[in-house]
């Protein structure tokens, strides 16, 4: 089977996306990624997987932001939500959380994206690995991903 990665330049290469993969240090945070790339870390495409009732949904965020979990129950209709656990990220996508890409399609998981990305020309992520990211312009990740837009972090 092939990896996280091998799939994911597939489907960016199949959606005509232009992209640039970067190697380096394993990194762990957002913030150690935005370092280790010089990049911004609102520009950082934080992905987080997440259960409302008994659904799994990823959650593309900046980096520099927080997931509003009362605002998007309320936005969803759901009655309960909470982050997936290690197990769970593991069972789902086979990462560890922090490598995650933020293509919930990659995972046969819906994608909702919050606008305040939609403010950055590029965003940067890790590409199934914590030693490799991918910069990506935001209109390319949009036209290929096609999330959900809508407020999910919190101010």
């Amino acid at each position: 089977m092939s990896s996280v990665f091998d799939r994911l330049c597939e489907l960016l290469r199949q959606g005509k996306a232009e992209f640039h993969v970067t190697n380096h240090e394993p990194v762990f945070t957002s913030e150690q990624a935005a370092l280790v790339r010089g990049t911004t870390l609102s520009s950082g495409a934080k992905a987080l997987i997440c259960k409302f009732d008994n659904v799994f949904a990823m959650f593309v965020l900046p980096a520099d932001r927080k997931l509003d979990s009362k605002s998007v129950r309320k936005q969803l209709n759901a009655r309960s939500m909470r982050f997936a656990t290690r197990e769970e990220v593991f069972d789902i996508t086979g990462l560890q959380p922090g490598s995650i890409p933020p293509f919930g399609s990659v995972f046969d998981l819906k994608t909702y994206c919050d606008e305040r990305l939609c403010e950055e020309q590029v965003i940067n992520f890790n590409a199934g690995d914590h030693a490799i990211s991918i910069s990506l312009a935001f209109s390319e990740f949009e036209r290929v991903e096609r999330p959900s837009l809508g407020t999910f972090a919190a101010d």
